[in-house]
């Protein structure tokens, strides 16, 4: 059978959310000069990815300096999007 409308959403939503986070972290790691839009993206990425990731830093224990929490919001997301499609391929 084929993809339902919804397990397209599940899927595209899952595939945006983990580019903002990769694009969050690469941000984060390039010193860009002060731009007005620049700051705007910086906004928006840190607006919609802290939400997961500061749940995630308060569990993780710090680890030298290295910021694990977008590798397992990553993982999550990936986990999450794995249940929600199995569940939609049970409807079937």
């Amino acid at each position: 059978m084929g993809i339902t409308t919804i397990e397209q959403f599940v899927f595209s939503l899952y595939i945006v959310y983990s580019l903002l986070i990769i694009l969050y972290v690469l941000m984060s790691w390039l010193q860009l000069p002060y731009n007005i839009w620049i700051g705007r993206i910086r906004g928006f990425l840190h607006d919609t990815v802290e939400p997961i990731l500061r749940p995630i830093r308060a569990v993780l224990p710090p680890l030298g300096g290295f910021d694990l929490s977008p590798l397992v919001a990553l993982f999550g997301i990936g986990v999450l999007q794995q249940i929600i499609q199995s569940i939609l391929d049970g409807f079937r």
